[in-house]
């Protein structure tokens, strides 16, 4: 039989009703003739609610029994998505990670998927099982301990699951129908995109958009896994929500499919650093080491330079997570106490915003930065730092322009158009 794997999100499963309502859309992907493999999260809200149990039992808790803990939520939706199929008479079992089983590395709380074995749930295939309900987000360790995959991590097992068992389709539901322009809630305009490639949607998930988790898209790339984001509160047929898929299945891109933002970031910039081989990595290493994500990085002429030594010294701009701001400056100070780097000052910027355009119509077309800046200044927004790769182009600028300049850029772009 063809088989399907359908992905339900916390919201999509946040009660009874709602869970009867997410499995009445696998009995008609049933009656349609498909095999189906579910994937679940915890109910909305329950993760957070067993994450503060946790840390309220245990301050410097065991990572091993937090996954036991956290891992639950999900191991209860499953019990009870089987059970409303059952009653509807729809043949169906639940699974937990360990029982598939899903092979995963030993890093609590943000394992990787090692492996999938096909036999157990083929063979309750073969018996006349019509649905598999996995829970989502665990796995088992090889000492045979549960593991988590990390937030968002049901969406990786939805696209996992697809690629080990060479599903026709991925569908994830959620609480939005489809990949839009941009947010709907700051451009009202937004429209919602029929088609979207992996490339694209990559680099969306990883500049802000909350619609899909970046580890999902990445092994959805890596297996061409046809991906599908609908909506759970809505009817739905083959032509509803976002495809997300290979380039090679969209006939004609525009220049730029989407705006995406990020409100959480940090600037911080070093003064007068040496200008000499080896002193990126002596920022960038400590960085790294501290666990500290770097996102943007800019080298600039210091003023020093401009004088009786020209070159000897210069400025690093980057940018980080406002939350990891603390983590980076102290890795900094450490470095320096430790004679890797000197520099005169540290400053950070807190209150600034990234903004990108993206598209993969970007590599055949010319003088999109220079739209992208002309519509910023027409605004009056200063860009801080610029950053560019083939399909994206990324600025931080003040935090409080940043929804007058999606809405400029939505405009500038015509993305409300088809």
């Amino acid at each position: 039989m063809p088989l399907l794997v359908m992905k339900f999100g916390g919201t999509s499963v946040a009660d009874l009703a709602r869970i009867e309502n997410a499995a009445k859309k696998v009995q008609k992907e049933v009656e349609r003739g498909y095999d189906v493999i579910v994937i679940v999260s915890a109910m909305s809200g329950k993760t957070n609610e067993l994450v503060g149990w946790v840390e309220t039992t245990s301050k410097l808790y065991d990572a091993r029994e937090y996954d036991a803990v956290v891992a639950s939520g999900e191991n209860v939706t499953a019990g009870l998505m089987a059970l409303r199929l059952q009653e509807m008479g729809v043949p169906a079992r639940s699974w937990q990670g360990w029982q598939v089983p899903i092979n995963t590395t030993s890093a609590h709380g943000s394992a990787r998927f090692l492996s999938i074995p096909r036999e157990n749930l083929d063979a309750k295939f073969a018996e006349g099982f019509k649905v598999a309900v996995v829970a989502g987000f665990q796995g088992v360790s090889a000492e045979g301990r549960i593991t988590t995959l990390g937030r968002g991590g049901s969406d990786t097992t939805a696209v996992a699951f697809a690629a080990a068992f060479g599903a026709e389709r991925c569908d994830i539901y959620t609480d939005v129908d489809g990949v839009y322009t941009t947010d709907p809630r700051i451009v009202s305009k937004a429209r919602k995109l029929d088609k979207i490639a992996f490339e694209e949607m990559l680099e969306l998930a990883s500049l802000g958009a909350k619609v899909l988790q970046t580890r999902s898209v990445e092994l959805a790339m890596r297996y061409k896994v046809r991906l599908r984001v609908l909506s759970s509160f809505e009817d739905t047929d083959e032509n509803s929500g976002t495809l997300v898929c290979d380039e090679e299945e969209i006939m004609e891109s525009k220049v730029v499919s989407g705006i995406a933002f990020s409100r959480d970031e940090a600037k911080i910039t070093l003064f007068t650093i040496e200008d000499r081989p080896g002193v990126a990595q002596a920022i960038f290493g400590p960085l790294a080491d501290a666990g500290v994500n770097v996102d943007m990085i800019v080298q600039n002429i210091s003023e020093k330079n401009y004088g009786s030594h020209p070159g000897a010294v210069t400025d690093m701009t980057f940018s980080v997570p406002v939350n990891q701001v603390p983590r980076a400056q102290k890795a900094m100070e450490d470095a320096r106490a430790a004679g890797l780097i000197a520099y005169d000052d540290l400053v950070v910027d807190t209150e600034v915003a990234k903004v990108s355009v993206v598209g993969i119509g970007m590599r055949s077309q010319v003088g999109v930065a220079a739209r992208m800046f002309k519509a910023l200044a027409n605004e009056g927004i200063n860009i801080k730092v610029i950053a560019t790769s083939e399909i994206k182009i990324s600025v931080l600028i003040d935090r409080k322009y940043m929804e007058l300049a999606v809405q400029a850029l939505h405009d500038a772009f015509e993305l409300d158009k088809v």
